[in-house]
């Protein structure tokens, strides 16, 4: 099976249907993809030819979707972006991929205009502005017109459909190289441990170039159920959005539960149609998961996945006990297991280094050997996250094991301090880091953000944590701070911390 087959089995299953919401405007199914149709024949028409990538770099609209099946069905291969990416990152990229094409909108074409102007690969810049920019062709008007003369490449579930770059931390972005079998079984597969139905009515807030909100999209062709999509997350907005439409369940990242939980506007709208909520990208703290559960009477269901794994690899089922805290258990297909630094598989309730296989895990890095040689070993995904799984086969992910700090030759886990700091009334964020110590290697840094209008200081949260934390895992330092650097998805970025850190 393949993603265009997957979509185009909509219309035979479910005929035309309310697919997708954007701006108040309602798109069915069949609007969808016969756009991706017409887009499809347009880029054959530009030349582009089986396996060439095309860089699609757009905020959240309906031009994603089409942009990506019109690409799928022309035989190209999607290269997901950020609209934030730099123009460092970007050059990068497309010289990796040898981006045949790039889909945009004006403002992002002309903040890159002197790399995009003659670029060696890039022969062809299409812009979703109803007017055409020099240089670059119009998206509404390749999709609007008449189809022109079009030859269907055949696709193969092993073909290449999407690269996706991972963020680059100490080196240069990856591009993790997913096929449509890896794309479309982790579709299937996590629909299936959601419980997904015709009658639901999601949220989609979610980044649709991040793994996450692409497999979101992927699952929407599956069950024909409504999508109401966001251009970016805000909670006043997202309330509307669920109130309006009803929406029945919403996937995210713990950042937005956590902000929907503080607003203050929650009062105003009617919520009660929402049922559940899928948490994943980042850990949810327990604290705030089970005060949001409590606010909106509704349940949530934490995930875990990674780009490298397309990105699902477990989640609390729908049918079965949640247990706030954990991962749940590996959805269908895929198997798990958890081993110490020799690779032997570690006891139950013991901590190591949690590895998946699946027809979900990507085969590598698109041109980086060395890196995909690392990574993938013996058939297995070493994902570089500690784990443990309990009795019930339910796992918890402990740290990222870069993320680990070792104190004094002690393994201290940094969310074992953020969960009690977490449970305090007046915290909002907290994180902790290793900082370099003569003495100890490495001693323990918290950075909070207090909840607007909550007051405490730095001495009142070491207190906090000399009353609820072990002696070894006190923090020798707590920065009060107005914010914290998050990506896209809102994941705070540690590694931004330790750089400030890294002369302390």
């Amino acid at each position: 099976m393949n993603l265009v087959r997957l979509a185009d089995e909509t219309i035979t299953t479910f005929g035309e249907y309310p697919f997708l919401v954007f701006d108040d405007r309602v798109y069915t199914n069949r609007e969808i993809l016969r756009k991706a149709n017409v887009l499809a024949a347009s880029l054959q028409g530009l030349g582009l030819q089986k396996e060439e990538k095309v860089v699609v770099m757009l905020p959240n609209c309906p031009e994603v979707i089409i942009s990506y099946q019109g690409i799928l069905r022309a035989g190209g291969v999607i290269v997901p972006l950020i609209p934030l990416l730099n123009g460092k990152e970007l050059a990068h990229i497309l010289a990796n991929c040898e981006a045949a094409a790039m889909i945009t909108n004006g403002d992002i074409f002309l903040k890159n205009e002197a790399l995009l102007r003659g670029h060696a690969t890039v022969r062809n810049v299409i812009v979703t502005d109803e007017k055409t920019l020099p240089g670059t062709h119009s998206l509404p008007a390749m999709i609007e017109k008449p189809p022109g003369a079009f030859s269907p490449p055949a696709i193969d579930e092993l073909d290449l459909a999407v690269i996706l770059y991972t963020a680059g931390t100490t080196s240069s972005p990856k591009g993790v190289m997913l096929t449509h079998r890896n794309l479309y079984s982790n579709a299937v597969n996590a629909a299936r441990a959601h419980d997904t139905r015709p009658s639901d009515i999601t949220l989609v807030a979610l980044p649709l170039s991040h793994s996450f909100g692409l497999t979101s999209m992927n699952k929407a062709y599956q069950y024909g159920n409504l999508h109401v999509l966001m251009r970016k997350f805000q909670p006043d907005e997202a309330f509307r959005l669920i109130e309006k439409y009803r929406v029945t369940d919403f996937p995210g990242a713990p950042a937005m539960f956590i902000a929907l939980l503080a607003s203050p506007l929650a009062d105003r709208y009617d919520l009660s149609s929402l049922k559940s909520c899928l948490s994943g990208a980042a850990p949810f703290p327990v604290a705030s998961l089970l005060a949001f559960q409590k606010k909106f009477n509704c349940t949530v269901y934490e995930a875990y996945g990674l780009s490298e794994a397309s990105p699902a690899v477990s989640t609390n089922y729908h049918h079965r006990p949640t247990k706030p805290g954990s991962i749940g258990q590996p959805i269908p297909e895929v198997e798990v297991r958890i081993v110490d630094d020799d690779e032997r598989d570690v006891p139950r309730g013991n901590v190591g280094e949690l590895l998946v296989r699946g027809p979900n895990v990507s085969s590598g890095y698109y041109r980086q050997p060395e890196e995909t040689a690392r990574t993938f070993r013996d058939g297995w995904l070493h994902t570089g996250d500690m784990a443990r799984m309990d009795e019930d086969g339910y796992l918890y992910i402990v740290e990222r094991k870069k993320d680990l700090i070792i104190r004094g030759g002690f393994n201290i886990y940094p969310r074992d301090l953020e969960e009690i700091l977490y449970t305090h009334p007046a915290v909002r964020d907290a994180v902790a880091i290793g900082i370099p110590d003569p003495v100890m290697g490495e001693e323990i840094k918290v950075y909070v953000v207090l909840k607007e209008c909550a007051t405490a200081s730095a001495e009142d949260l070491h207190q906090y944590c000399r009353e609820h934390l072990a002696k070894n895992k006190w923090p020798r330092q707590i920065e009060l701070a107005t914010s914290l650097p998050r990506n896209p998805m809102g994941k705070i970025l540690r590694r931004e911390l330790r750089r400030l850190n890294a002369g302390a």
